[in-house]
């Protein structure tokens, strides 16, 4: 069973879980291939603290409507799941019994690629969003701390076909980052599912636990 051998973080005022083989070897090899090859990878210019540089890895976005989702000054319009990707929505979406509408692509060429501390806590993702998280590729240490107390943290190896389940408060109450590394790696791929409602519409995001 994919969800089977879970490992809950036990973060106060959080509630994540980690699935490290969500997907076998050979699945994760072929969504990884599927992926680097067949996305329409950009970099785009963000801002943080009123300055614009170039984001530090690339980027892809989808969804099965035209809701937009803003982050840092930008602003990207979803392109149209498809493919072995919408394969794979519909696998996790399966597996945990929910319909994600969207779907944010990371591209880490190496490790001088990273994404610094943040919360998924924008307006369009509502209330206590959930957000799956599948990664494939070099495997990469990905970092929590608390927003109120920054000695509660936590960290973690995101390995190649896990899925990192983020839901209830975290977003209100954790942050999180895929920090720079010095070590000579290979490319990472990470996709984050997430529910972006249409507008006036409040999301059901029901809780797996």
């Amino acid at each position: 069973m994919r969800l089977s051998k879970a490992h809950n973080l036990n973060l106060r005022d959080g509630d994540v879980i980690y699935y490290p083989n969500f997907l076998n070897k050979n699945e994760a090899e072929k969504y990884f291939k599927y992926l680097r090859n067949n996305l329409e990878w950009q970099q785009d210019k963000i801002t943080v603290f009123g300055k614009t540089y170039d984001q530090p890895r690339l980027t892809a976005f989808f969804g099965n409507n035209s809701n937009p989702y803003s982050y840092s000054g930008l602003t990207m319009h979803p392109k149209s799941f498809e493919n072995d990707l919408l394969q794979l929505k519909n696998l996790i979406e399966k597996e945990f019994k929910l319909e994600f509408t969207s779907c944010l692509a990371n591209l880490y060429r190496d490790g001088s690629d990273s994404n610094g501390w943040h919360a998924d806590n924008e307006k369009e993702l509502g209330i206590n969003p959930i957000i799956a998280s599948v990664s494939f590729g070099e495997p990469r240490v990905f970092h929590f701390k608390h927003k109120r107390d920054k000695t509660h943290r936590t960290k973690l190896v995101l390995t190649h076909g896990s899925l990192l389940l983020m839901q209830g408060s975290t977003q209100e109450n954790w942050l999180h980052q895929l920090p720079k590394t010095k070590k000579q790696i290979g490319e990472r791929i990470n996709l984050t599912f997430r529910i972006i409602p249409q507008k006036n519409r409040v999301p059901s995001n029901s809780v797996l636990s």
